[in-house]
């Protein structure tokens, strides 16, 4: 937070310097104590000056992005209704006819794939000619 408010400072008091500007040459000589380097050289101080405080900006705003974001998602883990427990199944209780219904349908269906089976299997085991 500190961090954040330091950048905000430094950003409104950024437009504030003074801009150095390099004489353009023209319509008469320099001014006295014109040093073209030198204001070349403030030129580019003050441009990474300013990209500087760009990325100091940058980096407060992703770290602020960044807790907000994990705050949202306690928030979101914290009113998450948790999923309740499936009740047990209930044992389907069959009478005694169902039962024996139900067997003699398995029987059948065992008897029938196993029949299959033999089919293939004698199909298989045949001699070759």
């Amino acid at each position: 937070m500190r961090r954040l408010i330091l950048t905000t400072l430094l950003l409104a008091a950024a437009p504030l310097a003074a801009n150095a500007q390099t004489w353009p040459g023209w319509p008469g000589p320099p001014p006295p104590g014109y040093d073209p380097g030198s204001a070349i050289a403030d030129q580019h101080r003050i441009e990474m000056d300013r990209l500087r405080n760009q990325a100091a900006e940058r980096e407060a705003l992703a770290q602020q992005q960044r807790l907000q974001t994990q705050l949202t998602i306690l928030q979101l883990q914290a009113v998450r209704q948790p999923t309740p427990p499936m009740p047990p199944p209930t044992a389907y209780v069959r009478s005694p006819e169902e039962a024996r219904q139900a067997r003699e349908a398995q029987t059948a269906r065992r008897e029938e794939m196993t029949r299959s089976v033999t089919e293939i299997d004698a199909w298989l085991d045949r001699r070759p000619h």
